[in-house]
């Protein structure tokens, strides 16, 4: 029997992965969208990293429509992303911060207008901001700034105007500082890998808050994540 159903955006990265993996054993029907496939997902819908933004939307939506009924889905999880350098000196400058914002902002413009398509009334929104980005990113400016545009966009879907709000959809943000992943321990050296915080964590956060409403943080919120000695917890703003 199908516990539920899930969207995950971005499920072929090492986030993804981890949380489509975790959710298919709790007996979760999966999509996955990416560029790439995820064998463990049910269903997969590949975006040509050559599509403008809008035939990118085009191309999910016309996805997903024949496959999913209206409201049938218990969380979107996007999680979606890339990190890149650079400051004003940088003469790579636009081209990094164009990369952010197709690695992160559209996917998670994208997400918003799905979760409007085929969320189920209180299902789950969850998006991928950062820690870093709730202050100045003199050095990553290009993620500084995708990443606060999804902070902006979490807080405008969760206010009452917003027709998601209507549907009592719980739209919030995941701050991580630096994730556990196998290509951060490659490329961060010598680093306090006590500090980092785990992807089975975050799979694990995300599935109590999709079957669980009570645990949700409120609307809106933006979820720091901390992590000390190996230990996450949890703080809001």
């Amino acid at each position: 029997m199908c516990s539920g159903r899930v969207i995950v955006y971005g499920g072929r990265g090492a986030l993804g992965s981890s949380i489509i993996k975790y959710f298919k054993n709790k007996g979760y029907w999966i999509a996955n969208i990416d560029m790439y496939e995820n064998e463990e997902a049910n269903m997969n819908v590949t975006v040509p990293k050559d599509l403008s933004w809008k035939q990118q939307e085009d191309h999910i939506i016309g996805s997903l429509k024949p496959v999913l009924s209206n409201q049938s889905i218990d969380a979107l999880l996007c999680v979606a992303g890339g990190w890149a350098g650079g400051d004003v000196s940088n003469e790579a400058l636009i081209n990094s911060c164009d990369a952010m914002l197709q690695q992160s902002l559209y996917p998670s413009v994208i997400s918003a207008r799905l979760a409007h398509l085929f969320l189920k009334n209180n299902a789950l929104l969850q998006f991928t901001g950062a820690k870093a980005a709730l202050n100045g990113t003199p050095t990553m400016l290009g993620y500084g700034l995708a990443k606060a545009s999804i902070h902006h966009l979490v807080k405008s879907l969760s206010v009452q105007q917003s027709p998601l709000h209507k549907m009592n959809i719980c739209c919030v943000a995941l701050l991580p500082d630096i994730l556990d992943t196998p290509s951060n321990r490659k490329f961060i050296k010598n680093a306090d890998f006590t500090t980092w915080t785990s992807l089975e964590y975050i799979s694990e956060l995300l599935h109590e808050w999709t079957v669980n409403q009570e645990c949700r943080p409120k609307n809106g919120s933006l979820v720091v994540l901390n992590t000390k000695d190996g230990v996450t917890s949890t703080s809001l703003c």
